[in-house]
């Protein structure tokens, strides 16, 4: 299986070189989108002697919790499509994740699972019941408008609750997965053809972690989908964010059976624990 690692970086070159060279592959590209606010130089340059690296022209302002994060996926996605080139799968991460397993496993596992979409797709109204209000109400957090969150406020007193295009089931969890090529250009003709998906989302709160899911689980590609996006991520702490893992975690994301982890610091000993386990 060939595999396209889109990668979303906003800092730390070197963390990405650490993890580029950790999925380097004979099956694998790399496709990286540098947040449009940061000097990109130092990353091609961290990147210069590894092949089949490819960065995103059409890069993003990413603001955290936006459709600004769909968008930079979105181009990403495109990037991928344009390249021309004989990709099965697609896989999802950003900068600070890394590899728990031997990356030819990944490889091993995507040749045996063909055609399979590996994202968490928790129903909104019965299952992730928090995020509720994120397709319900309206969310300014994208919109630079003065007095945003008193406007805000006010919208969703005298508007109706809001309803998805098309009345989709909303599903979703976490924005990091791995689908194949078929799926990312469905994604992609289904933004360019309904505009109404952008508008909606573009008015939710970390619409990236809904957009994608809902899409693919109302349409004929659902039975695609395995609620399991492959990666380990500890969310106990309670946070908007997920807890950073360091080598207390050693254990449980080595037991945990996923290929990757997130989030982790910059040369944390965990990382070089972690290659030590899997080289």
């Amino acid at each position: 299986m060939v595999v396209a690692h889109l990668i979303l970086v906003h800092s730390k070159p070197g963390q990405l070189m650490r993890l580029v060279k950790k999925l380097v592959h004979s099956k694998a590209f790399f496709f990286i989108h540098v947040d449009a606010k940061t000097d990109i130089l130092p990353f091609r340059k961290a990147l210069e002697d590894v092949n089949g690296v490819y960065f995103v022209d059409k890069r993003v302002d990413i603001q955290w919790a936006t459709y600004s994060m769909v968008e930079a996926t979105v181009n990403g996605f495109e990037a991928i499509v344009a390249s021309g080139l004989a990709i099965d799968y697609v896989n999802l991460l950003s900068g600070q994740d890394y590899p728990i397993q031997p990356v030819s496993k990944f490889h091993d596992f995507l040749k045996m699972n063909p055609g399979k979409a590996f994202m968490q797709c928790l129903d909104i109204e019965t299952e992730w019941t928090e995020a509720i209000s994120r397709v319900r109400s309206y969310h300014l957090t994208h919109w630079s408008i003065p007095g945003k969150y008193k406007f805000q406020k006010a919208l969703n007193l005298i508007m109706p609750r809001r309803k998805l295009p098309e009345n989709l089931i909303p599903v979703g969890r976490s924005q990091w997965f791995t689908i194949t090529l078929k799926h990312v250009v469905f994604i992609i003709r289904r933004l360019e053809t309904n505009p109404a998906f952008s508008r909606f989302f573009s008015y939710s709160w970390a619409p990236d972690e809904i957009i994608f899911q809902t899409l693919l689980y109302n349409s004929t590609f659902r039975s695609d989908i395995v609620n399991d996006n492959l990666r380990y991520i500890d969310w106990s702490e309670g946070l908007k964010n997920p807890k950073m893992l360091t080598k207390d975690d050693l254990p449980s994301m080595m037991q945990s059976g996923c290929f990757f982890a997130r989030k982790f610091a910059e040369n944390d000993e965990v990382l070089s624990l972690i290659d030590a386990k899997i080289d």
